[in-house]
C-alpha cells in the first residue's frame, strides 16, 4: 500500500505541475515557475498537503539533477573541458570564498554567531544547476561565453559541495585539525577510485556497443543510457560524493564516443520527469504562509541576494579581462541560490549548525531566486548588452555581437546515397553535421571532414542537437518512408526556411515527401534515366559498330 500511496503522490504532483507550467508559459514565464508553485500549493507546510510522501518524491526527484549532470557531460568530453580554459572554473573557485565570507559577514552583522553565519555564508555560495543549464541548454546558449563562463563556475561549485558537506558537518560537531584533513584525503581518494572504475566501464561499453548498430539494437543504448547515468549516480552516493558530480563524470567520460548524443536523448524523458519532480518537491520545501508573514524580509534577502552575487561574478570576470557585457551576463545567470543549498541546509540542521527559522528563510530566499532566474537567464545577453551601453563600457571599435555555433548543412544518413550526395560539399567551406546510426558510416564521414555522430533522426532532441533550426540545407537520404516522412516534418517545424532534399524509394511515396516540404529525387526516376542513358549508349554503340563495316554483334539475351 505505501508504494500505492507514493505512487498516487506522484501522480498527483506531475499533474498539479503540468498545469502550473502551461499556466506559467501562457503568461510568457518559464514552466519552473509553475513547478515551484505546483508544489508549493499542494504539499508541504502551510499548503492544502494533498501530497504526503515528500521525503519519498525528494529522494527520487534529486536522480533528475544527476541525470541532467549525465547529459551534460555527453555535451563536454575532457577535451571540450579543457576547452573551456582555467578562468571560468578559476572564476568559480574565487566566487565561492568571496560569497562564503561576505554571506557569514551578513549573518554576523544580523545577530548570528560565528559558526551559524558560516554555515549561511556556505548555503548562499552555490547557483542552480538545475535551473541555468537546463535554460541554457534549451536556448543552445552553453557555447556562448556567459555560457561557457557559466558551465565553469557551475562545475566548480558542484565540485566543491563535497568539501562545503564536511564543511558543515565541521561546522556543527566540530573536530580537530587532523580529523578534518582525513575526511577530506578520504573523499578525494574515493573521487579518484570512483573515476577510475567509471573509465573502465565505460571503455567497455563503448567497445562493444562499437560492434553492433543502432539501427538493429536501438534498446541496448536505450538500457546503456539509463544504466550508465542511475548507476554512476549511485556508486558516487554509495562512494559518499555528490551523485550529480558522480553521474557528470561517467557522462564526460562517455562524451568523447560516438554514441554519446544519441544516449542523451535516450535519457531525456527520463531526465525531464524526475527534474520536474526535483521542481515541484523543491516547491514543497517552501511554507506559503511563513514567506506571507515574513514578506518584507524575503523580498529584501532575495534582492539582496541577487544584486550580491552579480555584483561579485560580474567583478570577478572583468579582472580576468572579460568585457562588461559577457561578464554581466554571466552574473545575471548566476544570480540564485542553488538546489544543493537545500543539502547543505538539511546537514546543518542535522549537525545543529543551522536553525528553523534560518533554514525557512534560506528555502524561501531559493524559491523566489528560482523564479527570478527563470525571467533573468533568458534575458541575461540582452541585459548585459544594455547595461554596458548604459554605463558606455562597450568598445571602442564595436564589440562583435555573441552568436552560438551553426551548421550550414545537415545530411541525415551517410550510406553510399549519402556520400554521393556530399561530394560537392568536401572542398566548400560550409559546415555539414551528419547523423548516421550506423558507427561505420560516422567513420566514414569524420574522414570527408565533416561533423558526425550516432543519431536516430527521427527524434526531435537528435536534430536539435545538430542545429537544425540554423541550416540552410539539409538532406535526407534514408531509403525508408516513413522515417524520412518524419525527419521531413520535423525539419520543417524547427526551419521552416530550411531547402530539404530527399530520396524516395519508391514513386508511390513522392507525392508525400513532396507535400511535407521536401524536394524529392525518386529512386526509381533516377533508376530509369540512368538505364535509358544506358540503352541509349548502347544503340550508339550498335549502330556505329554497323556503319563501320559490319553487323552488329548481339548476344542471345539481347
Amino acid at each position: 500500500m505505501e508504494l500505492w500511496q507514493i505512487l498516487a503522490d506522484i501522480v498527483c504532483l506531475l499533474t498539479i505541475c503540468l498545469v502550473g507550467g502551461g499556466l506559467a508559459s501562457r503568461l510568457g514565464q518559464s514552466p519552473l515557475v509553475g513547478y515551484l508553485m505546483a508544489g508549493m500549493l499542494i504539499g508541504g507546510p502551510g499548503s492544502l498537503g494533498l501530497v504526503g510522501s515528500q521525503l519519498e518524491i525528494e529522494a527520487i526527484a534529486e536522480l533528475g539533477v544527476a541525470l541532467l549532470l549525465f547529459s551534460l557531460g555527453l555535451e563536454f568530453s575532457v577535451e571540450r573541458l579543457k576547452g573551456l580554459g582555467s578562468k571560468p572554473l578559476l572564476g568559480g573557485a574565487l566566487q565561492i570564498l568571496v560569497t562564503l565570507a561576505l554571506g557569514a559577514a551578513a549573518g554576523l552583522a544580523f545577530g548570528l554567531e560565528t559558526q551559524p553565519s558560516l554555515a549561511l555564508g556556505a548555503m548562499l555560495t552555490l547557483s542552480s544547476t538545475a535551473v541555468v543549464l537546463r535554460i541554457l541548454t534549451e536556448r543552445g546558449e552553453i557555447e556562448m561565453p556567459h555560457g561557457r563562463n557559466s558551465l565553469g563556475v557551475l562545475l566548480t561549485q558542484d565540485i566543491a559541495v563535497v568539501p562545503l558537506a564536511v564543511f558543515m558537518t565541521v561546522l556543527g560537531e566540530g573536530g580537530s585539525t587532523i580529523e578534518i584533513a582525513k575526511d577530506v584525503g578520504r573523499l578525494f581518494l574515493l573521487a579518484a577510485g570512483l573515476t577510475a572504475a567509471l573509465y573502465t566501464l565505460t571503455k567497455i561499453a563503448v567497445l562493444t556497443l562499437g560492434t553492433l548498430t543502432l539501427q538493429r539494437n536501438r534498446e541496448l543504448t536505450v538500457l546503456f543510457a539509463t544504466a550508465s547515468g542511475l548507476g554512476s549516480a549511485w556508486a558516487a552516493h554509495e562512494a559518499g560524493i555528490s551523485p550529480a558530480l558522480g553521474a557528470f563524470i561517467a557522462g564526460m567520460l562517455l562524451g568523447s564516443s560516438p554514441f554519446a548524443t544519441q544516449i542523451r536523448a535516450d535519457v531525456s524523458t527520463l531526465r525531464v520527469l524526475l527534474l520536474t519532480l526535483f521542481f515541484g518537491a523543491a516547491g514543497m520545501m517552501a511554507d506559503p504562509l511563513w514567506m506571507v508573514s515574513h514578506a518584507p524580509g524575503v523580498a529584501a534577502a532575495a534582492t539582496a541576494l541577487t544584486v550580491g552575487k552579480f555584483v561579485i561574478v560580474t567583478a570577478i570576470f572583468l579582472v580576468f579581462g572579460q568585457s562588461f557585457r559577457v561578464a554581466a551576463a554571466t552574473g545575471l545567470t548566476l544570480a540564485q541560490i542553488g538546489e544543493f543549498a537545500f543539502v547543505l541546509g538539511a546537514i546543518g540542521r542535522a549537525s545543529g549548525v543551522v536553525s528553523s527559522e534560518v533554514y525557512a528563510l534560506v528555502v524561501s530566499v531559493t524559491i523566489v531566486s528560482f523564479m527570478l532566474t527563470a525571467i533573468l537567464v533568458p534575458r541575461a545577453p540582452l541585459l548585459g548588452d544594455r547595461l554596458a551601453r548604459l554605463l558606455r563600457l562597450t568598445k571602442a571599435n564595436g564589440e562583435p555581437p555573441v552568436t552560438a555555433p551553426v551548421t550550414d548543412v545537415v545530411v541525415v544518413g551517410f550510406g553510399p546515397t549519402g556520400q554521393l550526395a556530399t561530394m560537392p560539399l568536401i572542398e566548400s567551406r560550409l559546415k555539414v553535421t551528419v547523423i548516421e546510426l550506423n558507427y561505420d558510416g560516422v567513420r566514414r564521414a569524420k574522414s570527408f571532414g565533416f561533423n558526425a555522430y550516432v543519431g536516430d533522426a527521427t527524434s526531435a532532441e537528435i536534430l536539435e542537437h545538430a542545429l537544425v533550426g540554423e541550416a540552410r540545407l539539409v538532406i535526407v537520404t534514408l531509403p525508408h518512408f516513413r522515417s524520412t516522412l518524419l525527419i521531413i516534418e520535423l525539419v520543417r517545424s524547427m526551419n521552416p526556411s530550411a531547402t530539404i532534399l530527399a530520396r524516395s524509394r519508391y514513386h508511390i511515396h513522392s507525392e508525400a515527401l513532396f507535400a511535407a516540404g521536401a524536394i524529392i529525387y525518386g529512386d526509381e526516376d533516377q533508376v530509369g534515366e540512368a538505364l535509358s542513358d544506358r540503352v541509349s549508349s548502347w544503340i550508339a554503340e550498335s549502330w556505329q559498330s554497323s556503319d563501320s563495316g559490319g553487323e552488329a554483334k548481339r548476344s542471345p539475351d539481347a
